[in-house]
């Protein structure tokens, strides 16, 4: 029986949670929804993340503005895809900031990419109406941007680590606190999402990059938020045991001659003892090996998603 297409039947809301993991430092976590966060600055808010929608970022907000009525001044984006991005305008936010390579995907691949996970996940796309368009950062950056946050808050670090779930993607780090805002470099008992990722370099030196920190706290792109040094590591170790094992099984399938269809069934059946209770794990899977295959075959950078390729996709794996 073919298995409902990605999470189009996910249709029940998730508990929201806010925390305040230090003083002026908010994160919002939904049960394996995209996680959001912000900073406060002296006399400013910084935010990470924009949702989907204007409608559902206004939700977050009347949240955060139980905290703190400070003005939005910067709006950090840690990468393109539309359910981190296509909620910016409600922030009304005086810069938006973004790697360099997220504009360039944005230009590239932003409007297939909108139709793709509005298929894929209606419902993180509360009122798609209200969404005027693409977002556009104002501020870009190739390898690292500070944030002085004033007073005696200390600095917000944004730092580009490499390839990985994209080739833009960033994390915001708080180095008084020792908090990481990961984005989705790191997940916390979620499923990696990596239709548009370079496997071989996340894996291994992005990964790396984003340990070295040595955050106390971490903020990952879906999931629960981790404290503590051990349990960071954990999570960074999860991430990676979940790349590398698709690595293992869809290299060696596609070594030895065999079908994406035969890749696909290795990597589920390796994969699923550990990670399939985790969310989205099933919507995932399939771009994922997809994506990890057209490596194997050559193909540096990922074929754009749309939203025919997707249900191509999803009918020769998952049907």
């Amino acid at each position: 029986m073919s298995k409902p297409f990605a999470s189009s039947a996910d249709l029940d809301e998730k508990r929201q949670t806010l925390e305040v993991l230090a003083d002026g430092v908010y994160a919002l976590t939904a049960e394996g929804d995209p996680n959001v966060g912000a900073v406060e600055g002296e006399d400013f808010l910084v935010c990470f993340e924009a949702l989907a929608t204007p409608a559902a970022a206004r939700e977050w907000l009347i949240q955060l503005r139980e905290h703190t009525h400070k003005p939005i001044r910067y709006l950090v984006l840690s990468h393109y895809h539309a359910v981190r991005v296509l909620g910016a305008s409600a922030f009304g936010a005086d810069v938006v900031v973004a790697h360099d390579n997220t504009r360039a995907l944005i230009a590239e691949r932003g409007e297939q990419d909108r139709a793709s996970e509005y298929g894929r996940m209606p419902r993180l796309f509360k009122d798609p109406s209200s969404i005027p368009g693409l977002t556009w950062p104002d501020a870009t950056f190739s390898e690292s941007l500070t944030i002085h946050l004033g007073g005696d808050r200390g600095d917000l670090v944004l730092r580009y680590c490499g390839r990985g779930h994209t080739e833009g993607d960033i994390v915001a780090w708080l180095p008084r606190h020792r908090i990481l805002f990961a984005g989705d470099l790191v997940e916390a008992q979620a499923a990696l999402y990596t239709g548009d990722a370079f496997h071989h370099d996340w894996a291994t030196g992005t990964l790396d990059r984003v340990a070295a920190f040595e955050a106390e706290a971490m903020v990952g792109g879906r999931g629960a938020v981790v404290r503590g040094r051990a349990a960071v590591d954990a999570a960074i170790a999860q991430t990676r045991g979940f790349l590398n094992t698709m690595r293992e099984q869809v290299g060696a399938v596609h070594a030895r001659g065999g079908t994406l269809k035969e890749a696909f069934g290795a990597a589920h059946t390796a994969l699923a003892p550990a990670f399939g209770g985790w969310p989205i794990f099933e919507h995932c899977l399939p771009f994922d090996v997809a994506r990890l295959w057209e490596e194997y075959e050559g193909t540096e950078r990922p074929t754009i998603w749309t939203a025919e390729r997707d249900r191509e996709v999803w009918d020769r794996l998952q049907g």
